[in-house]
C-alpha cells in the first residue's frame, strides 16, 4: 500500500489522474517516451506539465521542470505533494537535474508519486530520498544587497 503523506484519497486519486492525463500533452517524437506531471501546490490548486523534446537533444525539458516553471510563474513556490507518470513499470523517476530542481523550491519531505502503466502502480518517495545530502537555497550564504552588480 502507498503511504499518502498526509493527502485524501481524493488529492491521491486526482494526483493520479492528472498526472497520467499530463502525457497526453508531451511532445516527445525522438524518443515516444512520454512524461506527465502535477504538482498539488501548497494552496490547492493544480498544476501539470509534460515533457518537451528538442531535435538538440540537451534542449529538451523534462515533465517536472516544465510543470515547476509554470508553478514558479504562476507565483506558487510551496508544494504538498508532486505526481510523475510514465507509460512503463516499474515506474521511472525524476532524472538527477529535475531532482535538483524540486529541491529549488521544496524541502526533502515533499513525497513524489511516481505512477507506472499499470493501474495501481506505484512507488513515493520523499525528495530526501531521492536525493540524499542535497544542496539548496539555504546552503547559500545570504546576497550581499549592498553589493554592485
Amino acid at each position: 500500500m502507498t503511504q499518502t503523506h498526509g493527502l485524501t484519497p481524493e488529492e491521491l486519486q486526482e494526483l493520479s489522474r492528472r498526472a497520467a492525463a499530463a502525457k497526453d500533452v508531451s511532445y516527445c517524437p525522438y524518443s515516444n517516451f512520454r512524461v506527465g506531471c502535477a504538482l498539488l501546490c501548497e494552496d490547492g490548486s493544480w498544476v501539470i506539465g509534460a515533457n518537451i523534446e528538442n531535435v538538440s537533444y540537451p534542449v529538451t525539458i523534462c515533465a517536472e521542470r516544465t510543470a515547476l516553471v509554470k508553478a514558479i510563474t504562476e507565483g506558487k513556490k510551496k508544494f504538498r505533494a508532486i505526481g510523475v507518470s510514465t507509460d512503463i513499470s516499474p515506474p521511472a523517476s525524476p532524472c538527477g537535474m529535475c531532482r535538483q530542481f524540486i529541491r529549488e523550491f521544496s524541502d526533502d519531505c515533499v513525497p513524489i508519486f511516481m505512477y507506472g502503466k499499470e493501474e495501481g502502480d506505484c512507488v513515493v518517495r520523499t525528495l530526501g530520498e531521492l536525493l540524499p545530502m542535497s544542496f539548496g537555497p539555504e546552503d547559500l550564504p545570504p546576497p550581499d544587497r549592498g553589493a554592485r552588480r
